[in-house]
């Protein structure tokens, strides 16, 4: 029985984890960079072909960042342990993105500006997020907290989570902000319900809730823009 090409059978100096460390990470072909996520292939099967595997199936590293677990477990040398594996290193740099080093001195004045803060972190979402920017006094962001993932209802976003980020935070303001995988981001009944609870429980708190903006794809939605808060 011929044996199979594994990552063994490349010179030192051509595998992906050499390389890395010879050349950077910015040298690595895609498929080099999957390959070193997964850590090994399936038995007698280079980890490069498995990963060319994952390649040739999904056709891009975009596609195979939005694809979930099932999908990518799908794929022949692709188990659940790897597919998570993948998920967790993409969901890592999509936050990398939604955390620029320089928020904290950002002052979020409008809708946009919240929008552009968040975008990168909620794109491609397939579950309801439901995240809050914590502002001072002068509306500087402080930080974003993740409060719940999950279709919005009152046992999902409760006030005690959300406000206990903001007093730990010593926050002074605080911008609501949820995405709508569905691609509309006309806010729903539950939506509004909870916003108007959250507001209530803002002024007992001393600590006001300037706005509650729905993010679904390109578009967005501001509550306080629409006189909803």
């Amino acid at each position: 029985m011929k044996k199979s090409f594994t990552i063994h059978d490349l010179p030192i100096s051509e595998r992906p984890r050499e390389r890395l460390l010879k050349l950077g990470s910015e040298a690595l072909s895609a498929q080099e960079i999957l390959a070193l996520i997964l850590g090994r292939g399936v038995s007698g099967e280079s980890v490069m072909v498995t990963a060319q595997r994952l390649l040739s199936r999904f056709g891009s590293l975009q596609a195979i960042g939005s694809s979930s677990v099932e999908e990518l477990s799908q794929v022949r040398g692709i188990g659940l342990a790897k597919a998570a594996q993948i998920k967790a290193a993409f969901e890592l740099s999509k936050r990398v993105g939604g955390y620029p080093e320089t928020e904290k001195r950002l002052t979020v004045k409008t809708p946009e500006d919240a929008v552009k803060l968040v975008r990168n972190r909620l794109k491609d979402k397939k579950k309801e997020y439901f995240l809050t920017l914590l502002l001072d006094s002068r509306n500087k962001l402080i930080r974003t907290a993740e409060i719940s993932v999950g279709s919005l209802n009152a046992n999902i976003v409760h006030p005690r989570e959300v406000f206990k980020e903001a007093i730990s935070a010593s926050a002074a303001g605080v911008i609501l902000v949820h995405n709508h995988p569905s691609g509309d981001p006309a806010p729903s009944e539950d939506d509004i319900k909870i916003t108007k609870r959250l507001v209530e429980v803002g002024k007992v708190m001393d600590i006001d809730v300037l706005d509650h903006i729905i993010v679904a794809g390109k578009d967005y939605l501001s509550m306080n823009n629409k006189g909803l808060i």
